[in-house]
């Protein structure tokens, strides 16, 4: 979600359904809002979880969740583990790295987990992991550059 946390009022909170009290960026990145929607929520000790459902159009040929989209996904997810540490700036992905390590199927419920390695500066280095309730799909880490607003 890049420059996500511009938006009015940062990430809008998810009042009624089935995502009640987590929250979301929609409409700021055509290609996210495509691809999602997805969620987040930081419970009372800080952690940042993300989330969305799988669904037929997220999988690849063979039936699983396409590679692009557990990238795009984790780059949602760098944005939002760190979106405390950006505090309504505009910011970039410089880099995204990933390994995976297992698959997801239409229903499952995808999450991750992560956390901010490094803050200093203009640079954020960020670490997490995605996964089913089964077991973990993707390693991934990546650098987010705080950006000055035009």
């Amino acid at each position: 979600m890049d420059g996500g946390n511009d938006a009015p009022g940062g990430p809008r909170l998810v009042e009624t359904g089935d995502w009640a009290g987590w929250r979301t960026w929609s409409g700021l990145d055509p290609f996210e809002d495509q691809s999602g929607p997805f969620y987040f929520r930081e419970d009372d000790a800080g952690l940042v979880t993300t989330a969305f459902k799988a669904e037929t159009r997220h999988m690849n040929g063979g039936g699983f969740m396409h590679g692009g989209c557990m990238m795009t996904f984790a780059d949602f997810s760098l944005f939002a583990i760190s979106w405390r540490a950006l505090a309504g700036q505009h910011a970039v992905t410089v880099s995204l790295n990933g390994e995976f390590l297992g698959p997801a199927r239409p229903g499952d419920l995808v999450t991750a987990t992560g956390e901010v390695t490094k803050a200093g500066g203009s640079l954020l280095f960020v670490r997490g992991l995605v996964s089913t309730g089964r077991s973990p799909m993707l390693n991934f880490s990546g650098v987010i550059k705080k950006i000055r607003s035009r």
